[in-house]
């Protein structure tokens, strides 16, 4: 049970074979007793989880078939959960009430879902590591020496370590896929604006506006496979009821059925951040198996945006994101607009790039997960089989689907030698957020996906046996 998927765990508290209160209470044991040595789930609510778990027997009774009814999950400290504490690892913080739930939250809890607790994160969701001054650092269930990545770390080292089934967190500079890559888990970043993200916000701040918080953020979800991911979006995406008197989301189905008909290209070099060997070769020994079953891969096409135009346009924009509410100025309006348009140039590159391709297969990030620094603060560089880096240059990978706009699903493709976990990204058209989805099914489908780190799947649940009735 501690390992199953959470569309498998609704499936069995469906037929009755395991009952939401056990289900919720061994989530919980679990988490009591082995995260003391990580430090993932920061804030618990347990008791509200348990009572809640009883209103989900009740209504599995009745025959309720909401998606998620019962099935526990976690999210991201940054959601604003009426009566829990959202302090962005700001100290201080903690004792700003927080009467309303995010729309996010709501509509997890609409499908069924129940909270367990909130998740570990960087201060200010600022660093690719999760530590703050308020929860401390979170480590790695593959290597305790190690980072889990940020600033959604605490929800891949939750699912790492079978704590929790489903996470949501939130990307604006790789949030969601570094923890996924480095724990060895699955993301999915939407297209922008997709899931409302009304909700996400500073202690304190106000959550009245409908529109992202920030200028290329999103917020999605995190699991142990791509159709739980898809299971969540289908639960949470969809306009803002602010937004809902005028329109409705309807997604397209995926492009493609089977996955030799996917027309893929696969890149592993960027010309701004060097990237190690081990993620390099594992995202071409991905793109050989792909070929090998017939799919159609290219290593390099001309529609492709320039990755170092890519790279510098989305820095300046992220400086004038974080520069607002900065002590210190950032670029002019004027400077943002030059950059806006450049992004806009990239916008219809990418269109034009899957007229003739229906996905990109890349990295997520250049590194494996690197060694904690904690309460250090970020590293100033970051080595790539001994090439420095700036550490700032890190999510330059992600940068093309967040400054485009379009969707990219996190999975995980292989290991270094030392046994950490490798990511790839799945970038696919804007809005068409299934065909990404299900190309990383059917990779998972043919190559295998999540592994448990080792000495974390040991463990056998009592309730383990009813789920396979």
């Amino acid at each position: 049970m501690i390992y199953c998927s959470a569309s498998e765990l609704a499936r069995a508290l469906k037929a009755r074979r395991v009952s939401a209160v056990e289900l919720a209470q061994s989530m919980i044991d679990r988490i009591e007793r082995l995260d003391p040595s990580l430090n993932a789930v920061v804030v618990r609510d347990f008791e509200r989880a348990l009572a809640a778990a009883r209103l989900a027997d009740e209504a599995l009774a009745r025959g309720d078939q909401r998606p998620l009814l019962g099935v526990p999950m976690t999210v991201k400290e940054a959601f604003n959960v009426a009566g829990l504490p959202t302090t962005w690892g700001l100290p201080g913080t903690s004792e700003i009430p927080v009467r309303a739930d995010a729309v996010v939250i709501e509509r997890l809890k609409a499908a069924g879902a129940i909270i367990l607790g909130k998740t570990n994160i960087a201060m200010m969701l600022a660093d690719w590591q999760s530590a703050n001054p308020v929860y401390g650092v979170t480590k790695n269930p593959w290597d305790l020496e190690r980072t889990p990545g940020g600033s959604s770390g605490g929800g891949a080292a939750a699912l790492a370590a079978g704590f929790t089934p489903l996470e949501f967190g939130s990307d604006l500079a790789a949030s969601l896929r570094a923890p996924a890559a480095f724990c060895g888990v699955y993301a999915h970043k939407p297209s922008f604006g997709l899931v409302p993200t009304r909700g996400l916000a500073p202690p304190g701040a106000p959550t009245l506006g409908v529109t992202p918080m920030i200028d290329m953020a999103v917020i999605g979800p995190m699991a142990r496979t791509p159709s739980d991911l898809a299971l969540a979006l289908a639960c949470t995406a969809g306009p803002d009821e602010y937004e809902a008197t005028a329109w409705r989301l309807d997604l397209p189905a995926p492009r493609r059925r089977d996955l030799r008909d996917y027309r893929v290209v696969a890149i592993d070099t960027h010309p701004r951040v060097p990237t190690a060997d081990s993620v390099r070769a594992a995202i071409e020994a991905r793109a050989a198996e792909l070929e090998r079953l017939g799919v159609s891969v290219v290593r390099y096409s001309p529609l492709l945006p320039d990755l170092g135009v890519v790279a510098d346009t989305f820095s300046q924009l992220l400086l004038a994101a974080f520069a607002a509410d900065g002590p210190t100025g950032g670029p002019s309006h004027a400077d943002w607009i030059r950059a806006d348009r450049v992004r806009a140039e990239m916008v219809h590159q990418m269109r034009s790039l899957f007229q003739s391709f229906d996905v990109i297969l890349c990295p997520a990030m250049p590194t494996v997960a690197p060694p904690l620094n904690g309460s250090a603060g970020p590293p100033a560089m970051l080595e790539a089989d001994g090439v420095s880096t700036p550490y700032q240059a890190q999510p330059l990978w992600a940068a093309l689907a967040n400054l485009t706009g379009g969707p990219a699903t996190m999975a995980p493709v292989g290991f270094d030698k030392t046994g950490l976990p490798i990511g790839a990204q799945v970038i696919g058209p804007y809005l068409e957020d299934r065909t990404c989805l299900h190309f990383a099914q059917l990779m998972e489908d043919a190559f295998g996906g999540f592994v448990a780190p080792p000495g974390w799947d040991d463990e056998r649940s009592p309730h383990a046996s009813k789920l396979a009735g």
